[in-house]
């Protein structure tokens, strides 16, 4: 009797429907580190993930607004380089609770989910 493996085919992007629960934990793990905006965000999110996550400029955006809303971060204004206004964004004490919270959801989900996806007998 042959196996079943997960994982035999090459997954190259990550389903946004799947990693959606995890962007305000992205977004909040790059704020921890220096306040940033937008664009940036979304760079390093790629980058990071060595592209098998691009996150969508409208996804980013809702997560900023609820994440504000929440009391999770907090905007400021700020200007480009080349002098152009930009909003920046930077995480506060109750961001950083609700970040290192959703790490340890993050432990118990994965742990969940790696009882389901290890090799199993074919038929």
């Amino acid at each position: 009797m042959g196996l079943w493996r997960c994982g035999r085919e090459s997954v190259k992007n990550i389903s946004s429907d799947i990693i959606r629960g995890y962007n305000d934990t992205m977004i909040l793990f790059l704020l921890i580190r220096e306040p940033s905006y937008g664009y940036a965000i979304s760079k390093q999110i790629r980058e990071l993930s060595g592209g098998k996550y691009i996150i969508k400029e409208t996804t980013l955006y809702s997560a900023f607004n609820r994440m504000e809303k929440n009391g999770y971060i907090e905007s400021y204004p700020g200007a480009a380089e080349n002098g152009k206004k930009r909003t920046y964004y930077r995480i506060t004490g109750k961001g950083r609770a609700y970040y290192f919270e959703k790490c340890e959801e993050w432990k118990l989900t994965k742990e969940v989910l790696e009882s389901f996806t290890v090799d199993v007998p074919a038929g």
